[in-house]
């Protein structure tokens, strides 16, 4: 590569100069390569270690204005070309997928043979296996029942900042010695390398489907919702999802809660009983498992106990909620830029509140290119000290991403 000629290769990896569509967060990046196997991946890491080069890996694009900007990003790294389900196994129920195959085609593949991978995600025909991955989530509604991204995944490729390949998990080839790469680099918004391959475990699909949906007054509703929440979570007719929206600050709740498979009709029967309100129904309501606005998106965490506790508390956000209180998970939502000094009083309020109930609360997204000097988008992560040396053991030359992830990582 030479300067910043057009069509340049980088790595002799195909190369196109960046336009103004490919900013991260508002960092515009000079080129953007795209490799179509885990060697050219490989070979455009070593190419860009060689020049001192950032790099920021890039699947769909649906969450590269979550987390902070890049420090720098000299090259976009972009996943499209690698798209492809690589192998099925589906008496064993494991896929193994490149990380830019879409969640949607993923779906599409694995549904032919009466499978699925099941995490629900609100962008589903454009996230990507390693974006989703990368920023790990949002989790989705029945990760109550079968888990997160995380808990799914069994096997991972991935390439570090210096090209090395590297591979942990189902068909391990080589390890990292010492490091579970999987875990590591789920939720680490390409700070520690590029997730080139992953394989998960699979369920069935299920026979029927049925929801049970309440709408609870807005009169004690938190109180309502998070006893409603408790029983359903404790129910013999074991939900796979409870979920909760509230699109007005202050008013109604919506309640519902999804059983699966050959008894789904009586066992949504049983939990409506339970609850003494709402009505069975064959399809979700429409907000199920969407993110309606990330224009400022923030996520709350909490032992699943206090969700009374951090519904009052989230009322000071005056943001649309919704999410999982079930697995201790909710997001604030906003289509609305929020100026910086509202917003970093309601994060202190918001905080206050959530903390005080033993959660945490930290921002997803911001509008992209402004600065918000002000904001604490992760509040204290006790964990931070050792997120630095994973950073420093994995890319010491602060190239993968750099100032993504927690405290600058």
């Amino acid at each position: 590569m030479s300067g910043g000629t057009a069509g340049a290769a980088i790595g002799g990896v195909t190369t196109r100069q960046a336009g103004p569509g490919d900013a991260v967060g508002g960092v515009q990046p000079r080129w953007v390569v795209l490799p179509e196997t885990v060697e050219e991946i490989s070979a455009a890491l070593r190419a860009c270690a060689e020049r001192d080069l950032a790099v920021v890996p890039a699947g769909g694009g649906t969450k590269l204005h979550w987390a902070p900007p890049p420090e720098r990003c000299d090259v976009l790294l972009d996943m499209c070309c690698m798209n492809e389900v690589i192998e099925h196994a589906a008496g064993d129920l494991v896929v193994r997928a490149q990380a830019g195959a879409t969640m949607g085609a993923l779906a599409g593949a694995l549904a032919a043979e009466g499978q699925e991978l099941a995490l629900d995600l609100p962008y589903p025909e454009d996230s990507t296996v390693g974006g989703t991955l990368a920023t790990a989530g949002p989790p989705g509604p029945r990760a109550f029942r079968y888990g997160t991204a995380r808990d799914l995944l069994i096997g991972i490729t991935v390439v570090l900042a210096d090209g090395t390949i590297a591979r942990s998990g189902g068909k391990v080839v080589k390890n990292v010695a010492g490091y579970d790469l999987g875990k590591l680099f789920t939720g680490s918004y390409g700070t520690l390398g590029v997730i080139a391959e992953a394989t998960f475990r699979l369920h069935p699909l299920p026979a029927d489907r049925r929801w049970v949906i309440a709408r609870l007054p807005s009169d004690g509703a938190a109180q309502r919702a998070a006893e409603a929440v408790a029983a359903l979570a404790a129910a013999q007719a074991e939900p796979s999802a409870i979920e909760i929206d509230r699109p007005e600050p202050g008013g109604p709740i919506t309640l519902a809660a999804l059983t699966e498979g050959a008894a789904a009709a009586g066992r949504a029967a049983a939990l409506r009983e339970l609850i003494g309100a709402g009505e069975v129904a064959g399809e979700p309501p429409a907000w199920w498992g969407r993110i309606s606005a990330d224009e400022v998106l923030i996520e709350l965490r909490f032992p699943p106990a206090a969700t009374a506790a951090v519904l009052h508390a989230a009322e000071a956000a005056r943001m649309a909620l919704r999410g999982s209180p079930a697995c201790g998970r909710l997001l604030l939502q906003s289509d609305r830029p929020i100026g910086e000094d509202d917003l970093a009083a309601v994060l202190s309020a918001l905080r206050s509140g959530v903390e005080a109930a033993g959660g945490r609360a930290h921002v997803l997204a911001l509008p992209p290119g402004r600065p918000y000097e002000k904001i604490d988008r992760w509040g204290h992560v006790g964990s931070l000290p050792l997120m630095r040396r994973v950073k420093e053991r994995f890319d010491p030359g602060r190239r993968m991403s750099p100032g993504r992830f927690v405290g600058g990582v």
